[in-house]
């Protein structure tokens, strides 16, 4: 944190200003703190630990906030009030408290905060994570769901899906096959693969130059920045997107910006937003070029032709068209890859699982060709083991946050008033006792043998996605991803720790995703026939 210190020449008159604008800001809070603890209307807020003046809750939350916020609701229930700053919160930590906010009051509930993130991450607020709730946000999403995550929309892509894992199966190869066998970081084989599908479904090329991310397929001539670029802003941005930034807690105090938050999202902004622009500049200068002959081909051109649009109920402007492409972007390549490097850490801890796993790939798909999306719907341990992943490390913990549109009340006596930020805590409702039993905590697929459960947001014990209005639209192509990813990893090698490690640290790490603390590195042994790692 940066304290702010007089200069060394300063004098005691000099200084006097700085202690009045101190006690200022002091005797300010505590009238806010006050009026924010004396509403006008009495409401009867769900059960809470009681606030400190100015800070109320925050000192309760620790770096890992959905651990934080577990524990407190075990002293004071599934539905728990906290205060963050001057903002009132609720935190659901059950399957009925999910139901109250994902279904019940779906809509009361639909909103989103206002956060400096959305601001300068988020275009303004003209991205579908932050935009507010309305006609402009549905437009948005129901163009996501029809052009680009439609069943014919996916079906179509499916082979640049199917060529970018066979490159990322050759980029293993090549360095595995070499006489040391060597560890792999799997993370950076992950990520570069699924930047690649993620970019031809949006621009029909390769923006990310894969050189020194170690594998994957290749790229176009033409780049605008690298792999190890970008792979550091799209982490920078869900830190960010995850971040309590204690202006937006603390409106008077934004100004101090205290832990650089703010700073560092106009960093990060500036640094997507040439990126972007150089992308929409392509596909402006293709349209122009083609004029009366121009074909969308893919979801930018898409875009850029509703902006011109004149008879759209909301308009999408430029801003809007990168803000969406951004979103786009990096959601697919972060959560699939963290939860395929997850998957891959829990079947290394439990031997018995891998083989489990490995066994029925070999008696469904042979060792004669590579798994393909046809054949995931054969395979009901991996998918067991896909489910069991995303109900022990959802990607997005604590779900990204809403705002209540008006007040709520519960059914059982509790109110919660407009303007209060509502999380869900999935990871604690992933390890609740009461719906998974005493090993609730264990990683055992098993448990979905024979299950109905799915992961689509009709299940509120399993809620990797979310659900309701605000669930991520991606669901069925990140679904999708992850087995077939998972499957071919797990058909085409044998994998094992390097030397030395008995286990993989499976230590979290916090954002508005859940990574790992500890990147996992795996040797692989190539287990198929050699020409089925050879090229196209």
């Amino acid at each position: 944190m940066e304290y702010l210190t007089p200069p060394p020449s300063s004098s005691s008159a000099s200084f006097l200003p700085i202690m009045l604008a101190a006690t200022l800001c002091f005797v300010v809070s505590i009238l806010l703190w006050r009026r924010s603890n004396n509403p006008r209307r009495k409401y009867n807020l769900p059960p809470g630990p009681r606030p400190w003046p100015v800070i109320s809750n925050l000192n309760l939350i620790g770096p890992l906030p959905h651990r934080s916020v577990h524990e407190l609701s075990k002293l004071h229930g599934p539905l728990m009030s906290l205060r963050f700053g001057s903002l009132p919160a609720v935190v659901g930590s059950s399957v009925d408290a999910a139901r109250l906010i994902l279904k019940t009051h779906d809509l009361s509930f639909i909103d989103r905060p206002r956060w400096a993130v959305g601001q300068y991450t988020g275009y303004g607020y003209s991205d579908m994570l932050w935009s507010p709730y309305g006609a402009y946000w549905l437009q948005a999403r129901r163009l996501v769901k029809t052009e680009l995550f439609s069943t014919a929309r996916l079906r179509e892509h499916e082979s640049v899906r199917d060529g970018e894992v066979r490159a990322m199966l050759r980029g293993l190869y090549s360095s595995s096959a070499s006489g040391e066998r060597r560890a792999a970081r799997l993370m950076d084989h992950l990520f570069t693969m699924n930047i690649n599908v993620i970019s031809l479904m949006l621009f029909s090329r390769k923006y990310i130059s894969d050189d020194g991310g170690g594998g994957g397929g290749g790229s176009s001539s033409t780049t605008t920045t690298t792999f190890e670029e970008f792979k550091w802003m799209v982490e920078e941005l869900f830190v960010l997107s995850g971040a309590l930034n204690l202006g937006d807690m603390i409106p008077w105090l934004s100004w101090l910006d205290p832990h650089g938050y703010v700073r560092r999202m106009k960093k990060l902004r500036d640094m997507f937003d040439r990126f972007l622009e150089h992308v929409v500049d392509e596909h402006d200068e293709r349209r122009r070029r083609e004029g009366q002959a121009f074909v969308a081909r893919d979801m930018v051109d898409l875009l850029l032709e509703l902006a011109d649009d004149p008879n759209l109920e909301a308009p999408i402007e430029r801003n809007g068209v990168k803000a969406f492409t951004l979103n786009l972007l990096v959601g697919l390549p972060d959560t699939t890859s963290v939860t395929v490097e997850w998957a891959m850490a829990e079947l290394l801890r439990r031997p018995d699982a891998l083989a489990k796993v490995t066994e029925e790939l070999d008696r469904v798909v042979g060792v004669d060709r590579h798994v393909t999306e046809g054949d995931i719907a054969s395979l009901p341990y991996l998918e067991a083991v896909v489910k069991e992943t995303m109900r022990l490390h959802p990607v997005s913990p604590l779900l990204s946050p809403r705002q209540s549109r008006e007040d709520v009340a519960t059914g059982d006596g509790h109110d919660i008033p407009a303007g209060t930020l509502v999380f869900v805590n999935v990871w604690a409702i992933g390890r609740d006792p009461a719906v998974w039993g005493e090993d609730a905590a264990a990683f055992r697929p098993e448990r979905f043998a024979g299950s109905r459960v799915d992961v689509k947001g009709q299940d509120l014990e399993l809620l990797p996605f979310g659900s309701g209005r605000r669930m991520c639209p991606g669901v069925s192509l990140g679904l999708r991803m992850v087995q077939v990813i998972l499957a071919n990893l797990l058909h085409s090698y044998a994998w094992r720790l390097p030397a030395g490690v008995e286990e993989p640290n499976m230590e979290e790490r916090y954002g508005l995703s859940m990574p790992r603390l500890v990147p996992l590195e795996a040797v692989p042994e190539p287990r198929l026939r050699a020409h089925l790692y050879a090229g196209p």
